[in-house]
């Protein structure tokens, strides 16, 4: 209709329709900006630039010395995503040598990064402490790569080891960053089994 009361119907549901857009497109920025209080507390305990959004965790498994077996699980804001999970068969280490196999399994997965060009995570997580966490730096720096934060998480205290510190940090037992550490490292031992 070009006049009259259609017209003006028209002109109006145009214009509610515009409004209608723009806030759907101002909401859907502000959820890709959203992460969770867990996220945002794991950036402050761990001293980290950004937040940890994307984590990638690893974790080495065996039966009694053979099959040894190693998985990297995916966290993207705080909740797994299982569409990235992998699961490698540990090839150049034979009996039971985690810190090899850890070696091995990180070197493989960031040389694939690289060649493939895919996301960097914001923080890789080591299950296991200093010894794991050296060999999985070790990996990284036979890259050049630097620029990731990596940690080990130690099983029986819940002990959190940083690459360059010789002490684990002291974070809260009920920190929801340790917590939702905890929870990640938990999924890759899982995922290993």
């Amino acid at each position: 209709p070009q006049r009259g009361e259609k017209a003006q119907e028209s002109r109006i549901a145009y214009q509610n329709a515009k409004l209608l857009l723009g806030e759907w497109i101002i909401n859907r920025k502000k959820r890709k900006e959203f992460y969770p209080a867990s996220v945002a507390q794991l950036q402050e305990d761990l001293n980290l630039k950004a937040p940890p959004r994307r984590i990638e965790a690893f974790d080495i498994s065996h039966l009694g010395g053979t099959d040894t077996v190693a998985s990297m699980v995916c966290f993207v804001d705080g909740k797994a995503r299982k569409s990235e999970y992998r699961k490698y068969k540990v090839k150049t280490v034979i009996g039971i040598d985690d810190f090899a196999a850890m070696h091995e399994i990180v070197l493989r997965r960031y040389k694939r990064v690289l060649a493939e060009e895919l996301t960097f995570p914001d923080l890789i997580l080591i299950d296991g402490g200093k010894g794991q966490l050296s060999v999985a730096v070790s990996a990284l720096n036979e890259l050049k790569i630097d620029h990731v934060p990596i940690i080990g998480l130690a099983k029986r205290l819940e002990e959190v080891f940083l690459p360059d510190y010789s002490d684990a940090q002291t974070i809260s037992k009920q920190s929801p960053g340790l917590i939702l550490l905890r929870r990640i490292r938990d999924e890759a031992h899982r995922f290993a089994i």
